[in-house]
């Protein structure tokens, strides 16, 4: 199963320089792989455990729309790996460019944050 979800870069996600922070993709790319979780997987909570390597490639600015593709990657006892590649397309453009791509694991917590297996 593959999830797609996008965003619109606004005046208030972009630093001093005018360009996106990245704290705000990464929020973006963590909430894409709860999602595509969540969707896959719908009695089921999950905390995001971690995000493989995290650089950097390309920036963006305002009025970008970035376009999120989250893909399976594997399937444990307890976690869920999904892979987000994240494209931007900018103002007057016609074709969207990859900039970012990470791993991203979440595991399945029962209501006190306990690992428990995935069904």
């Amino acid at each position: 199963m593959s999830t797609t979800t996008y965003k619109l870069v606004m005046p208030e996600h972009l630093n001093h320089f005018g360009f996106l922070f990245g704290g705000n993709l990464l929020r973006w790319v963590d909430e894409t792989a709860w999602i595509a979780a969540t969707r896959e997987f719908p009695d089921c909570a999950f905390v995001t455990v971690a995000l493989d390597h995290v650089v950097f490639k390309k920036r963006s600015g305002n009025g970008d729309i970035l376009r999120f593709e989250c893909v399976q990657k594997t399937k444990g006892n307890t976690s869920v790996q999904y892979d987000v590649t994240v494209f931007r397309r900018a103002p007057g453009r016609a074709a969207d460019e990859p900039m970012f791509s990470t791993t991203v694991t979440l595991v399945r917590v029962d209501a006190e944050g306990n690992k428990i297996p995935l069904p």
